[in-house]
């Protein structure tokens, strides 16, 4: 069965001034997986994220050359970079709700597309609200806003307010940061059930976490991609690289 790929990364090289965040990337993503990167701070986990849906392009001082195809095109050659952006749902490392109502957060990105009918609105904040595993406890309260939910459960609004345009992958920035261990978990039960429609590409400082979710994970050090492979792979007791054996191990990071 041939691989279809959902991400593909050739060659990437980041700099911001004289400073390098990525040196020479070369990775892909297959359709429906779950890809996990991780690594210490400032390996260019958060930068590769930016990178894959242009929010980097009017980073001052920033340089980048080679290429980043998403569902088979080259983002650098696509005229509508909004386009591109509805196709990547991206969640923070704190959750980020708008000053608006639960319903309004989810109904912002249909709305900014044009979507008008009150009952198409409303079955699509359900839908995506259904989806976080987040419907059951504010269905009564679409109304109240946002930012007064708890924390694990602003986290999980962030997550449907990325779903509403429908995206076709999914990234995720560190999203565990900020919330409880019940709670995270809950989360990562979404994520598991969100795979079977799209693709996940999570950034996280938990190696147990990607250890438990993805497919593939991808250690990045100072820049570089150290080791890519199968999860069961790159946590068993030999990686192919020492350098991921100790950081797996919290040696360092």
């Amino acid at each position: 069965m041939t691989m279809t790929y959902a991400i593909q990364v050739e060659d990437l090289k980041l700099a911001y001034g004289s400073r390098t965040a990525i040196q020479g990337l070369t990775f892909d993503v297959g359709t429906n997986e779950i890809f996990a990167i991780i690594g210490p701070a400032q390996s260019g986990k958060s930068s590769l994220l930016r990178a894959l849906n242009r929010t980097l392009d009017d980073a001052p001082g920033m340089k980048m050359t080679g290429t980043i195809r998403v569902l088979g095109h080259d983002i650098h050659k696509l005229r509508n970079v909004y386009e591109l952006r509805r196709k990547i749902g991206m969640v923070a490392p704190l959750p980020v709700g708008l000053p608006l109502s639960v319903f309004d957060n989810v109904a912002f990105a249909p709305r900014m597309a044009g979507v008008r009918n009150r009952t198409e609105l409303e079955g699509r904040v359900e839908k995506c609200l259904r989806q976080a595993a987040l419907w059951d406890e504010v269905k009564d309260r679409l109304e109240l806003l946002g930012t007064r939910l708890s924390g694990g459960q602003q986290q999980r609004l962030t997550i449907a307010r990325a779903l509403s345009h429908e995206p076709a992958i999914l990234c995720l920035d560190e999203f565990s940061i900020a919330i409880d261990p019940v709670t995270t978990m809950r989360i990562e039960e979404v994520l598991r059930e969100l795979s079977r429609s799209l693709t996940i590409v999570l950034v996280t400082n938990l190696t147990q976490q990607a250890k438990r979710l993805a497919h593939r994970t991808m250690f990045m050090l100072n820049g570089e991609l150290v080791e890519l492979g199968p999860t069961s792979q790159l946590f068993s007791a030999a990686p192919a690289s020492t350098k991921t054996l100790h950081y797996i191990r919290g040696d360092f990071g």
